[in-house]
C-alpha cells in the first residue's frame, strides 16, 4: 500500500508517528521509522542540548527518513536552528502559524508539514506553501480544536488541492487508516496509540490509564488557555487529557487559574523537568478506548498495516 506521501517522504507506509515533545524518544523515532513508517522527534518540552544528543542517537539508530516537531507558539530558536542544521526529511509544526519558519525550512532543503484545526488554518497553509498538511480532529490528544476529524478531514482535502493530505485525531489502527484513506487522506499522524508503546518514554503509570481509559474518560482541558493566555495572532487550542487531580482543580476555577498563572506555568515546566508531566496533565486522545496492550512500536506499525490492507479489501466486496 503506497499513497503520494510515501513517494513524497521516501517511506513504506503512510503511517506518521506524531512528535509528542518528549515523550518521543530517539528509540521510539527509530522503531516507527525502521518499520516503514515515519517517526518523529519532539523539540517541544525538549532542551537544545538534548534535542542536539537526541538528533545524533535517532541517525545512529536508523538510515530511513524521519522527521523533527516543534510547536511555533514555545519555539526554541537554538532548537530549530539545530533541527535544520540535523536535515530531517520532514519538519512539522503546530500551534500558530509557522510562517517565515517555512521558508527557513525550504532553504535547507526539508520538507514542511503544518498540523491545522480548521478549515481557515489549512487555507493559511496552503498559501505558505507547505509540502503537507495534518487535518488534525478533536478526538486527538495534545492541542486540537473542537471540529471533528470526520467532518474536518474532507473539507481540507478540498481546500490542499494537490498537497498531501495526513489524518490526525480518533485512529489507532488499520480501520483508522482505511477510513481516512477513503476520505481523501494519504496517511495517518497518531500520537496515543504510540504512547502506549514500548519505546515510549511515558510513566508506566500513564500507559496503564490510557490502557484502561475509555474514550469518554477524556476531557478537554480548558483551563489551559487561561494558565497559557493565546498570544496575540495565535489561535486556541487545548490539550486533550485524562483526568488528574490537577486537571480536576483547574478545570473549576478557571478565573483563579488566569490569576495564578505564573505559578502554574511553574508548575507545569517543573513536572516537565522532572518527569512527573503525566500525573498532571496525562495529555490522551480519544483513541484510548481502541488501546488495551503496550507494544512495540515496529508492531504497531505492521498490524496498522495488516488490518488497513484486510479493511480496504472487505470494503471493495462491497461494490460486487
Amino acid at each position: 500500500m503506497r499513497t503520494r506521501l510515501c513517494d513524497l517522504l521516501g517511506i513504506q507506509f503512510p503511517i506518521i508517528q506524531a512528535g509528542m515533545g518528549s515523550f518521543t524518544s530517539p528509540e521510539l523515532v527509530a522503531a516507527v521509522s525502521n518499520a516503514g513508517g515515519l517517526g518523529s522527534l519532539g523539540a517541544s518540552t525538549r532542551s537544545a542540548a538534548s534535542l542536539k544528543q537526541d538528533l545524533v542517537r535517532v541517525q545512529e539508530l536508523t538510515d530511513r527518513p524521519f522527521a523533527v516537531n516543534h510547536t511555533v507558539r514555545f519555539l526554541d530558536k537554538e532548537a530549530f536552528a539545530l533541527t535544520l542544521k540535523a536535515k530531517p526529511a520532514l519538519v512539522t509544526f503546530a500551534i500558530d502559524s509557522p510562517g517565515e519558519l517555512v521558508q527557513r525550512a525550504h532553504d535547507a532543503g526539508i520538507l514542511v508539514m503544518y498540523q491545522v484545526p480548521t478549515a481557515q488554518r489549512a487555507r493559511e497553509a496552503v498559501r505558505l506553501g507547505v509540502d503537507v498538511i495534518i487535518a488534525q480532529g478533536a478526538e486527538s490528544g495534545g492541542f486540537g480544536g473542537v471540529v471533528t476529524t470526520l467532518t474536518l478531514l474532507p473539507q481540507i482535502v478540498d481546500i490542499a488541492g494537490s498537497i498531501p493530505v495526513v489524518a490526525a485525531g480518533g485512529i489507532a489502527d488499520g480501520r483508522g487508516l482505511a477510513a481516512a484513506l477513503t476520505l481523501g487522506a494519504q496517511g495517518i499522524n497518531i500520537g496515543t496509540r504510540f504512547l502506549a508503546s514500548v519505546e515510549c518514554p511515558a510513566s508506566p503509570q500513564w500507559k496503564q490509564a490510557i490502557l484502561a481509559a475509555q474514550s469518554e474518560d477524556t476531557l478537554k482541558f480548558e483551563a489551559w488557555n487561561d494558565i497559557f493566555p493565546v498570544p496575540e495572532g495565535g489561535y486556541p487550542v487545548v490539550p486533550r487529557v485524562l483526568s488528574s487531580p490537577f486537571v480536576e482543580e483547574w478545570m473549576n476555577r478557571r478565573e483563579d487559574a488566569s490569576r495564578e498563572s505564573e505559578r502554574l506555568q511553574g508548575e507545569i515546566g517543573a513536572a516537565i523537568e522532572q518527569g512527573t508531566w503525566g500525573e498532571l496533565l496525562p495529555f490522551t486522545g480519544q483513541t484510548a478506548g481502541l488501546i488495551h496492550e503496550v507494544l512495540p512500536a515496529g508492531e504497531i506499525v505492521r498490524r496498522i498495516m495488516a488490518e488497513a490492507t484486510q479493511t480496504l479489501r472487505a470494503a471493495s466486496k462491497l461494490l460486487t
